[in-house]
């Protein structure tokens, strides 16, 4: 029997790590098709609920955000324990998408927007990261933490070299975000042996500013909150950018090096330091 898109898929394998703890929170790797199947709900509701994504008919219909590069991925989630023995609820996720598991499918969900030949041609170990979203309610400091601490632990497991995927301005209109992305052309562009580029059809010019008149500070801190963290660890920005109508986004493709994750991750995000 065939599968599609919409059905909900078994997890990839052993989960790589253990759950870590934080409080009433956990980070983990999906286990379980309700667990993926719950990550789904999560990502429909906020992308399609709260930022104007356009669902399909069959993903308005079940209530999920899905494709068919969800069979091929790992989901990384973060529960939220109500109290001491309850059935947990799934407040953040993120999907992971190691090289060996893409070429079951041919490619990266990133190459549909931007050409990542360069980064390809490197030599390292890549790793997508996609679908990144978060409950209202729990966007904290703790819930980023543990997503990066299990991103960090996913990491080391599978020795990815590099980390890439596309991060997203809310509004698939450049104007909106003109300093921001000028700033990102201007000071954080990729040196060329890790620059992606977006697809000529799609590509939007991110240099909307003049680079000196541009107040670093005051980009930086306009930026989303994701686009934040990965600068924080030393990531740098492909080029141009891509309107994404269906997400209702202006997408840039990040590109993050795992030494400098655990250089500037590992001692901070340890047990005792969440």
């Amino acid at each position: 029997m065939t599968s599609s898109p919409g059905d909900i898929p078994e997890p990839t394998g052993p989960s790589p790590f253990q759950p870590i703890k934080l409080n009433n929170l956990a980070v983990k790797i999906a286990e379980t098709r309700e667990e993926i199947e719950e990550a789904q709900r999560l990502r429909f509701r906020i992308f399609c609920g709260d930022m104007g994504a356009k669902p399909s008919e069959e993903e308005a219909r079940l209530g999920r955000d899905f494709d068919h590069y969800d069979a091929v991925c790992d989901h990384l989630l973060v529960l939220h324990y109500p109290e001491e023995g309850s059935k947990p609820e799934i407040v953040g996720t993120y999907r992971l998408l190691r090289q060996e598991r893409m070429e079951s499918i041919g490619a990266f969900y990133t190459e549909s927007e931007f050409d990542i030949s360069a980064l390809k041609a490197n030599g390292g170990h890549l790793m997508e990261l996609g679908r990144s979203c978060t409950d209202p309610d729990f966007r904290s400091r703790a819930v980023m933490q543990l997503l990066w601490r299990g991103i960090g632990e996913y990491v080391t497991y599978y020795k990815v070299d590099l980390m890439f995927g596309c991060a997203s301005f809310h509004g698939a209109d450049a104007a909106l975000h003109r300093e921001g992305l000028s700033f990102l052309h201007h000071f954080h562009q990729a040196p060329e042996a890790l620059r992606a580029r977006a697809l000529d059809d799609l590509y939007v010019d991110m240099n909307l500013a003049d680079k000196d008149s541009i107040d670093q500070k005051k980009a930086f801190l306009s930026l989303p909150v994701l686009l934040k963290g990965y600068l924080r660890l030393g990531g740098v920005i492909g080029d141009g950018a891509v309107y994404d109508p269906v997400f209702n986004t202006t997408d840039v493709c990040i590109v993050v090096k795992t030494d400098l994750v655990g250089e500037k991750y590992a001692s901070k995000y340890t047990p005792d330091n969440l």
